[in-house]
Formats: structure tokens, C-alpha cells, sequence
């Protein structure tokens, strides 16, 4: 009974020792995994804030195309008949993600327009221009969609790709009525907003009332400055969009190295407590070992 008794006390501290080695290991893993995500955050934002810096700096200019092409949706205040049916959406976003909820608002304010649209009675189709658009909204509502563009994001946005956005859709046989630009208008490096901008038909251009106060204004010439502001609005959101990605990236990026850095100071005092535990209960099997004999 006694040799029994002694098994018990010597086998016990091993299975101690064992279960506080493997948590001391899992802790060692994870603090080396999160160490490795930390550099990958850092770089990431480092990045982006350099492509944050050229995409501001190319904003100011790309501005004057927005705010210039709506000058004569503004000024011959061009409206959409109540009878027309046909509204076009055109959500602006890109393929990359990572930025915070940069594309969920796009996604958002579009299931609510095409919800308002359609209990209105119109006919709403939809454009998206970058991946995660159509990955949002494909489950949903992904008959409503008429064309998707991919490979937007990875490169800097040109005019010569608002472009082709705008060829592609004059090109694709969709007879809208009127519709709206949905994109994300860049405020400041912590801050955005979902705006959208008006765009019209070339027969609502020409058959807006208020369109007689310009003299002389020749359908082709009128059919040309439709499409060119078609495109210049494109561009003006793209580059709103991209800026804005880039700023909440590089926010993200940032929140994400703070988080990483306060769980490995978590976990660096749990290692620590640990492995003083560990050896204190060490000595004790050692002192208690010597006092005995």
C-alpha cells in the first residue's frame, strides 16, 4: 500500500509537467504567428500610404472632370420624366480587399436604391465596376446585373479606363432612361462617404425643356458631350473610390498592427507567468524531494 501511494505522488508532477510544456509551446507557436502577421500588416501599410500619397495627389485635378461634367446637367436642370422606367446603377469598387467596410457601403447603398427603385415600378439594372461588387451582391440580387468589370484597383485609374467602362456600356444595347454613379467621395485619411452622382440618356438630354436656352446645339454634338460625360464621371469615381480604398486600407492596416501588438504583449505575460509557474513547481518537487530523504 505504501510503494502504491508513492507511484501516485511521483507520477502526478509528469503529467503537470508535460500539460504546462505543450501550453508553453502552443504559446510559443502563436506569439511567432502573430509576430509574422505583424510585418505583413506593416508592409501592407506602408504601401498603402505610399499609394494613398500618389492617389490624393491625383485626386485635386480629377476633380475638375466631375464637378465640370455636371455643369449642364445643372444649369439646363436636366430631370427624367415621371413616365420613364428604365434606371441604371453603376457601383464603383475594385478586387482587392483588406480596406474595412470600403465596399460593403457600396454594396449597401445599392440594395437600398434598387429596393426603393423597384417598389417604385422601375426597371433598375446594374454595373459593377471591381470583383467584390458582384462577390456582394451575387447572391441577392445577381439578376439585376448587366455588365461586371474586373482588374479595377490593381493599377492607378486612368481616363482611359473610365473610357472603356463607358464604351462598353453604350456598346451593350441597355436603353436607360436615367441613373446613378454610386461611389465612395474621399473626405480625409479617416474619413469617406458613399455619394452618388446623376448621369441621363441621350434622349432625356435632348428632351429636357430647359435645354433651349443653348442656341444651336446639334444632336451629334449633344450625343458627343453625353458620352464624354459619361466618361468623365466614371473617371471623377474612380478616382474618389481609389483614394478613399487606399486611405482605409492603410487605416486598417495600421489597427491591425496595433491589435497585433497588444496580443503579443498578452501573450508574452501569459508565456511568462507560465513558465514561472512551471519552474517554481520544479523546485518545489526538488525541495520536497530533498526534505524527504
Amino acid at each position: 500500500m505504501f510503494a502504491r501511494g508513492v507511484a501516485v505522488v511521483l507520477v502526478q508532477p509528469q503529467w503537470g509537467q508535460v500539460r504546462n510544456m505543450a501550453t508553453l509551446k502552443d504559446i510559443t507557436r502563436r506569439l511567432k504567428s502573430i509576430k509574422n502577421i505583424q510585418k505583413i500588416t506593416k508592409s501592407m501599410k506602408m504601401v498603402s500610404a505610399a499609394k494613398y500619397a500618389r492617389a490624393e495627389r491625383e485626386l485635386k485635378p480629377a476633380r475638375v472632370y466631375g464637378t465640370g461634367a455636371l455643369s449642364l446637367y445643372e444649369k439646363a436642370e436636366i430631370k427624367a420624366p415621371e413616365d420613364k422606367k428604365k434606371h441604371l446603377l453603376i457601383g464603383v469598387s475594385s478586387d482587392r480587399g483588406l480596406c474595412g467596410a470600403i465596399h460593403t457601403s457600396i454594396a449597401k447603398t445599392l440594395k437600398n436604391e434598387i429596393t426603393n427603385l423597384s417598389n417604385a415600378g422601375k426597371e433598375v439594372m446594374v454595373v459593377g465596376v471591381g470583383d467584390k461588387i458582384r462577390g456582394l451582391l451575387q447572391r441577392t440580387h445577381g439578376n439585376y446585373f448587366l455588365l461586371t468589370f474586373k482588374e479595377v484597383g490593381r493599377r492607378p485609374p486612368s481616363f482611359g479606363d473610365a473610357s472603356a467602362i463607358a464604351l462598353e456600356l453604350l456598346n451593350s444595347g441597355y436603353e436607360f432612361d436615367e441613373g446613378s454613379v454610386i461611389y465612395n467621395r474621399f473626405r480625409s485619411v479617416i474619413s469617406y462617404k458613399t455619394d452618388e452622382k446623376p448621369i441621363f440618356s441621350f434622349e432625356t438630354v435632348a428632351g429636357s425643356e430647359s435645354l433651349s436656352i443653348y442656341d444651336d446645339i446639334d444632336a451629334d454634338v449633344l450625343r458627343n458631350y453625353q458620352e464624354f460625360t459619361l466618361a468623365n464621371i466614371l473617371y471623377y469615381s474612380l478616382k474618389e473610390s481609389t483614394t478613399s480604398e487606399q486611405s482605409a486600407r492603410m487605416t486598417a492596416m495600421d489597427n491591425a498592427s496595433k491589435n497585433a501588438s497588444e496580443m503579443i504583449d498578452k501573450l508574452t505575460l501569459t508565456f511568462n507567468r507560465t513558465r514561472q509557474a512551471v519552474i517554481t513547481k520544479e523546485l518545489i518537487e526538488i525541495i520536497s524531494g530533498a526534505a524527504a530523504l
